[in-house]
């Protein structure tokens, strides 16, 4: 799957495993970041040492004063808990 005009963020992620990709991107550089940036395109950014992607069922988001958005529209305020729940949701995917 690919976000904002393919965008491969977690190129490695199952749609029907029953778990979240995480990408959390660690302390870089401003310069590192613009070297690295479009790599997403393809999704080799998993590569960089700065990056770790983490697979887990259940996920808290927490942080003060910032809101959670999903698809673009806004959810609410953090803290978050999301886990995911195996078959909940029909998705249908492209080829």
């Amino acid at each position: 799957t690919t976000y904002g005009g393919g965008m491969r963020i977690c190129a490695d992620a199952e749609m029907d495993d029953g778990l979240f990709d995480v990408t959390v991107v660690g302390e870089c550089t401003r310069t590192e970041l613009l070297k690295v940036f479009p790599k997403v395109y393809k999704g080799t950014h998993l590569d960089h040492p700065a990056v770790t992607v983490h697979r887990v069922s259940s996920i808290e988001l927490v942080a003060a004063g910032v809101t959670a958005y999903a698809d673009g529209e806004p959810l609410g305020a953090l803290p978050l808990t999301a886990t995911c729940v195996p078959g909940a949701v029909r998705v249908l995917t492209g080829p």
